[in-house]
């Protein structure tokens, strides 16, 4: 072998002996982990106990960098910017890497090309609920009240597809529920109990504790099943909706060019500690989360669809980008 190609591949060699050597020890010191949301909130609560499971089957801590604000755009932007070295990773809603491709004419990340699917971590079960001073029982109920008082009655929606289906509600039985902006699960729950805006779909981890003491009334689910937690609730599907409709959920990505292997290493090791039963009923089924945990290769094929989905509905609702 001539003495230069035989110097290549003694260095080719070398070179593949350090990455699987550090593929081997990976995690090899602490991950940091960008959220998108508020400290406090639901993605930052779930994923400090992922992170607590990770510690204990890797040895290294998951470092949580809370990063809110811009519609999600504020965290995106950070992971999409991070060196892509295995040691960075993010936690950001389907509005950052579905919906906001149609909200905004410029994004400061590339939701498509900036960042890499790793694994779906649960969709937010999510209820049309009302104030029980409304004294309704069924939908119905809130179309009758609806008409009986026009230009009375506010709601708030936790995303664009929910609003759609507030605005389809309007349509068809001819009334005038205006919606109200809100900044957070907080906000939209104080709106209700204080009576107002007496109407919100949101998270039934915000409105579940009212939901069981019968402050708060559910009349629908979003979604094709009902939950385990509220039973008694109709799902959209039930009510005969086939209106265009997305489900909202949280995921884990990483700065695109991460190596496959690194992102397919964090992916088994939370979907270890996440499809756990012990974890399941604890952190997620209690709170309204319904579990996933896909394949990194599964959640891109998801994401294909998901963003044509979100333009669907983004046309249903007459939004044009701002």
């Amino acid at each position: 072998m001539p003495k230069l190609l035989s110097g290549c591949f003694t260095f080719l060699v070398v070179l593949l002996s350090v990455v699987a050597a550090g593929a081997e020890d990976y995690p090899a010191r602490p991950v940091r982990l960008i959220n998108a949301s508020s400290a406090g909130g639901i993605s930052d609560v779930f994923m400090r106990v992922i992170a607590e499971g990770f510690r204990q089957r890797t040895g290294q801590p998951m470092i949580i960098d809370n990063r809110p604000g811009g519609h999600f755009s504020i965290g995106a932007r950070a992971c999409a910017e991070a060196a892509p070295d295995g040691y960075t990773f993010c936690v950001l809603s389907d509005q950052a890497l579905t919906y906001n491709k149609w909200l905004y004419k410029k994004l400061s990340y590339d939701p498509v090309k900036g960042l890499m699917p790793v694994t779906q971590l649960f969709i937010l079960a999510q209820a049309l609920t009302v104030s029980q001073k409304l004294g309704v029982k069924t939908l119905a109920d809130l179309a009758k009240l609806a008409k009986a008082k026009p230009k009375t009655l506010s709601y708030s929606a936790a995303a664009v597809a929910l609003q759609v289906f507030m605005d389809n509600f309007n349509k068809e039985n001819g009334t005038d529920i205006v919606r109200v902006p809100f900044r957070g699960g907080g906000d939209a729950v104080s709106g209700v109990l204080s009576g107002t805006t007496p109407i919100v779909f949101l998270g039934i981890g915000n409105t579940m504790s009212y939901l069981r003491d019968g402050s708060m009334i559910g009349l629908a689910m979003d979604g094709t099943k009902r939950s385990p937690l509220f039973p008694n609730v109709p799902s959209l599907a039930d009510i005969g909706y086939h209106g265009p409709l997305t489900r909202s959920y949280f995921a884990l990505y990483a700065p695109a060019g991460t190596p496959k292997a690194m992102v397919t290493k964090i992916a088994d090791e939370v979907r270890a500690i996440g499809n756990n039963p012990d974890f399941i009923a604890r952190h997620m089924t209690q709170l309204g989360l319904e579990p996933v945990f896909s394949a990194p290769d599964d959640f891109a094929a998801f994401l294909v669809n998901d963003r044509e989905a979100a333009r669907r509905v983004v046309e249903a609702a007459g939004l044009t980008p701002q």
